[in-house]
């Protein structure tokens, strides 16, 4: 009966070094230089092409189980409204449903203003996170619907 091997058995480096240069790229979403610069701190001696060929190899389990871990949104929600000049000097309209924490939950770009369609972008983004938002006063969060 074979035994298990390492995932990382073929590697020069330990299997932690690995995974925390891995984890350093995917969590704080740092360069391949920037983690390699960190390591160097710590005296390990790998170059950035090595940091992403690991993250290529192994970077799709980590950045699963990171999206898996990541916190649940608060439970209170907004709209938020950013009159944006993104090219040409065109003013364009950025609508961003943001929790109490000031987390982005997601964001829509509209080249003119239509507050209906961001009233569906909002509905489409609380059905999508499935968590019901708090009920306050407000008078925007009565008319929405959780789904």
């Amino acid at each position: 009966m074979p035994s298990s091997v390492s995932l990382y058995h073929p590697h020069r480096f330990p299997a932690e070094i690995i995974s925390h240069s891995v984890w350093l790229y995917f969590r704080f979403a740092l360069s391949f230089r920037d983690v390699e610069e960190m390591l160097a701190m710590r005296g390990v001696s790998v170059t950035y092409e090595t940091v992403r060929e690991w993250c290529l190899k192994f970077g799709q389990t980590y950045a699963n189980v990171l999206r898996h871990r990541s916190s649940r949104p608060g439970d209170r929600w907004h709209l938020d409204e950013v009159f944006l000049k993104i090219s040409n000097g065109r003013i364009d309209y950025l609508w961003r449903a943001v929790d109490q924490d000031g987390d982005v939950l997601d964001i829509l770009v509209q080249s003119q203003r239509d507050k209906g369609a961001a009233k569906k972008f909002f509905r489409k983004t609380i059905k999508g996170i499935a968590i019901c938002p708090a009920r306050d006063n407000h008078r925007q969060a009565e008319k929405l619907r959780c789904g």
